[in-house]
This record gives C-alpha cells, sequence and structure tokens, in this order.
C-alpha cells in the first residue's frame, strides 16, 4: 500500500498540477517597423477538470495519471513552441526590411 508521506506528495503534486495541460497559442501583432504581421508564439496551460471523488487508491492512479499528462502536454507543446519561435524568427528577418536601408541602397 502507499504510505501516508506518499500520499501527500501525490496531492501535493495534483494541487500544484491542478489537472492542467499546456497548450501552444500563437499571436500576431503588426510591426509598424517591418511594415506587416509578425507572429508570436507562447505557451499556455489550460485547466481540464480537477478531482471530486476519489478513493485511496483510485485516487492515487490518477494523480499519477494526471501528472503524466501534464508533464507530457508540456514537453511536447513546449518542442513545438520552440521550433514555432525559431520558424517565426526567420520569417520575420526575411519579411521585415528596414525601410531606411531600402532607401539608402543604390539600385542596380
Amino acid at each position: 500500500m502507499y504510505s501516508t508521506r506518499q500520499i501527500a506528495s501525490l496531492l501535493l503534486v495534483s494541487v500544484l498540477l491542478g489537472g492542467c495541460i499546456y497548450l501552444p497559442k500563437t499571436t500576431e501583432v503588426y510591426s509598424s517597423e517591418c511594415n506587416t504581421n509578425i507572429k508570436h508564439m507562447t505557451l499556455t496551460s489550460e485547466q481540464v477538470g480537477a478531482f471530486v471523488v476519489c478513493n485511496h487508491e483510485a485516487c492515487a492512479a490518477l494523480l499519477v495519471l494526471a501528472g503524466v499528462v501534464s508533464a507530457t502536454s508540456a514537453v511536447v507543446s513546449g518542442s513545438i513552441v520552440v521550433i514555432g519561435k525559431a520558424v517565426y524568427w526567420l520569417e520575420k528577418q526575411i519579411n521585415c526590411k528596414d525601410p531606411l536601408k531600402m532607401q539608402a541602397a543604390p539600385e542596380h
């Protein structure tokens, strides 16, 4: 069976996680410097539910499952956000031309 310390640890983890999953969110902002829309990606957390009634072993299993789901969503969504930020940064470098440099450059 589970010790009091293990159950307390699981309860603490479940309170901290709160049944959360992590999702990537893309926002778009107009940049007057670039004269275009710039995309930005962030990681958001969403609460999917709470435990209302559970008993000893079932509650522990639910807490472990919630922790695994939350950790997995954080890793997967975090990876998506990192890759998305890199892609959006490259997109900005390609699409954002400094208007002052473009005016000063001689045309051929």
